[in-house]
C-alpha cells in the first residue's frame, strides 16, 4: 500500500501470514485467515468462522477494538458503492438481535466488491 492510498483511506490488502501470528492469540483453534483488508490503520478480517473489525484508537494505536461478527448472525448485508459526487462508499451489517444495522464507511477505491463477495461466500 502506497502512502497516498493510506492518506486518501484506500483499503489494501494484507499479508495474511504476518497478521496470523499477530492474531494467533484471538483465534479459535480450528480458525483460519481467508482474507483481510487494511484501511489506514483499521482492519477488516475475514476468517473461516467470522468476521473480525480491528478498531485502532488514540493517538498510539495501543488501545485496540475487536469486534467479532459470527456470519451466521448477519441476517443480510448491503453494500453502497461510491458515486460520483458522494466519494464515500458505504457497508452494512444487519446482525440478529440489533435494531439498528453496523454501518462501516469504506473510502473510494476500496475493493467494495472484494468485501461484497467474500461476505457473500461465507454467509450463503
Amino acid at each position: 500500500m502506497g502512502l497516498l492510498d493510506a492518506l486518501m483511506g484506500n483499503a489494501s490488502e494484507v499479508n495474511l501470514p504476518e497478521l496470523q501470528q499477530e492474531l494467533q492469540p484471538i483465534l479459535a483453534d480450528t480458525e483460519e485467515l481467508a482474507l483481510a483488508y487494511k484501511l489506514i490503520r483499521d482492519m477488516f478480517v475475514f476468517t473461516n468462522k467470522r468476521l473480525i473489525l480491528i478498531d485502532k484508537q488514540g493517538v498510539t494505536g495501543k488501545k485496540v477494538s475487536y469486534q467479532s461478527i459470527p456470519y451466521k448472525s448477519i441476517t443480510f448485508f448491503e453494500v453502497e458503492t461510491a458515486g460520483r459526487f458522494d466519494l464515500d462508499a458505504e457497508l452494512k451489517l444487519y446482525i440478529s438481535g440489533q435494531k439498528e444495522p453496523l454501518i462501516k464507511e469504506l473510502k473510494r477505491g476500496t475493493d467494495v466488491v472484494g468485501i461484497q463477495k467474500t461476505i457473500a461466500n461465507f454467509m450463503l
